[in-house]
């Protein structure tokens, strides 16, 4: 799929900065068959990562509108909007131009209507047939690099709204809720990301995702469930009778996962006080091969993870959890929930260790946390498109090459570019602080926030960015001139102004080459040759 234009008429929660707001999305017809992504650039507070909550938002309302049981909540029931987009229901159909809308009705926001193109012209979309779910991304994948609850809040709300749901399917015994179609990815979800991709992933997958750290391959790793440990809920008498556990309660998929994983570990155990399961796994051929005897690939076995993760919120004090609930309909920054301590978590990895590339055998295996920022970034971030192959994903990511070295920056878009699988059908968009993502992506792929006061403007750079010098993309797109910095600016201004050829003779070798550099030895050779005559 590909967006091609978003004009907000009304939305809550930005303070009316995104109101009125028209953004033209589209790109040429030439970058629909590869992925070609978006990339928003601004200063901070420019409304960049508004404008990503919104498209989240919007998308995981039609949603809640269209399956409410995939869906069960929206985090903006508010929002007025039109957005226009073209994609493909399935991989063996043509392109397909929508529009998605959602006007007032009387003096409330009214039903969200679809649109298609045909050659008769624009038609509706029944919204309760199965055409108006086919013309919606089919996954919206968020991630952020930090604690943005601003881009977070709709995802967060998503997995309440699941999580919600399968307690209360364990309990009652009744079906499992289908899986919800939108997914955060941050720091907290990377070991589950990194595991099921160096388990299921191709052996060129593997190898893209750890190159960068020289890291071969992973070599160990433990993963411990805990059910009725002391940060666990009771589980009520007549519950704990039905299924023998005193502590939490799992449904039917998550008992065939637990035991899918004991099957598939190298040796287990159980402490069964409180029902503690310990699963040690010595990487090898015969470990992938157990995993892909019994999940169906990487996406699968990552969901599958992932819901047991999403268990840890149990250990998390009711009240805080519904603080969040509560923050998000009030449309507040919501503050991020308290982490439980590694070991009052239900689910979670530990001592997950690496065989190093590149360092000696005396020091072959490398421990996860000694990695650094970066590494662990660039994993998840890679790791995270190599394992969503699905058709029509919108990924929405937050500053996704944050914690690179400029290097690493550098070569960010490529290695993106690089991976293995098609991405036609893809759509990304990100934002970016940095000269580096922009300079490999043509200028129709670039929109530049630019805020003064309450009015907000976005646009393409008035300069071609790709194959630009990172020089002229930040005086063009981030309004940086000279490229140096502000003290170094203000002092060799200083110098400039001087008469003092003793001042100007002690700074030179202070400063670094540059520009404005050669502008005080000019300034030096004016003034040396002023005392000559």
């Amino acid at each position: 799929m590909k967006l091609k234009r978003l004009k907000v008429l009304h939305t809550v929660g930005s303070g009316g900065l995104l109101d009125g707001l028209e953004v033209w999305l589209e790109r040429p017809s030439s970058a629909n068959e590869h992925l070609a992504p978006l990339c928003l650039l601004g200063p901070n507070g420019s409304g960049k990562s508004q404008f990503l909550q919104l498209v989240a938002e919007i998308f995981q309302a039609a949603w809640h509108q269209f399956s409410p049981s995939e869906e069960r909540k929206s985090a903006n029931s508010e929002v007025l909007f039109e957005l226009d987009y073209q994609i493909r229901p399935s991989e063996s159909d043509g392109p397909v131009d929508v529009k998605l809308s959602r006007k007032k009705q009387g003096k409330s926001a009214g039903p969200i209507v679809m649109e298609k193109a045909t050659p008769d012209g624009w038609v509706a979309v029944d919204g309760e047939s199965a055409e108006f779910g086919s013309l919606l991304p089919s996954l919206l994948i968020g991630y952020t690099s930090g604690d943005n609850e601003t881009l977070s809040m709709p995802f967060l709300l998503s997995r309440s709204g699941y999580a919600d749901g399968v307690a209360n399917a364990a309990l009652q015994e009744a079906e499992l809720p289908p899986d919800n179609r939108m997914l955060l990815i941050d720091y907290g979800t990377n070991l589950e990301v990194l595991f099921a991709n160096l388990m299921l992933s191709s052996l060129a997958s593997r190898k893209a995702i750890l190159e960068h750290a020289r890291l071969r391959d992973i070599a160990s790793c433990r993963c411990v469930v805990r059910l009725a440990h002391s940060a666990a809920p009771k589980a009520p008498a007549k519950a704990a009778k039905r299924s023998g556990r005193k502590g939490i309660q799992l449904t039917a998929e998550l008992e065939k996962t637990l035991d899918r994983l004991k099957r598939a570990a190298t040796c287990w155990s159980v402490e069964e006080k409180t029902e503690t399961y310990t699963f040690d796994y010595l990487v090898s051929d015969a470990t992938r091969e157990a995993f892909a005897h019994f999940f169906k690939d990487t996406l699968g076995l990552y969901r599958s993870l992932h819901k047991f993760a999403l268990l840890n919120d149990l250990a998390i004090p009711r009240p805080a959890r519904q603080r969040l609930e509560r923050a998000v309909r009030e449309r507040r920054f919501a503050s991020r929930l308290p982490e439980p301590q590694q070991e009052d978590l239900v689910f979670g990895f530990e001592e997950v260790r690496f065989h190093s590339s590149s360092r000696a055998k005396s020091a072959d295996v490398v421990d996860y946390v000694s990695l650094s920022d970066g590494e662990h970034q660039q994993a998840l971030v890679l790791g995270l498109f190599s394992m969503i192959r699905e058709h029509n994903a919108l990924f929405i990511l937050d500053e996704p090459e944050s914690h690179f070295n400029p290097q690493w920056r550098i070569k960010f878009a490529q290695r993106l570019l690089e991976l293995p699988g098609k991405r036609g059908d893809q759509e990304v968009v990100l934002t970016s602080h940095a000269p580096f993502v922009p300079a490999d992506l043509s200028r129709e792929q670039v929109l530049i926030f630019s805020r003064n006061g309450a009015d907000l403007k976005v646009a393409n750079p008035n300069m071609e960015t790709y194959g630009a010098n990172f020089d002229r993309i930040l005086e063009h797109c981030f309004g940086v001139q000279p490229p140096i910095s502000q003290m170094a600016r203000d002092e060799i201004a200083t110098l400039l102004e001087s008469d003092d050829i003793a001042t100007l003779e002690a700074a030179l070798p202070r400063l670094g080459a540059s520009v404005e550099k050669s502008f005080v030895a000019d300034r030096l050779r004016q003034l040396k040759k002023g005392a000559a005559k």
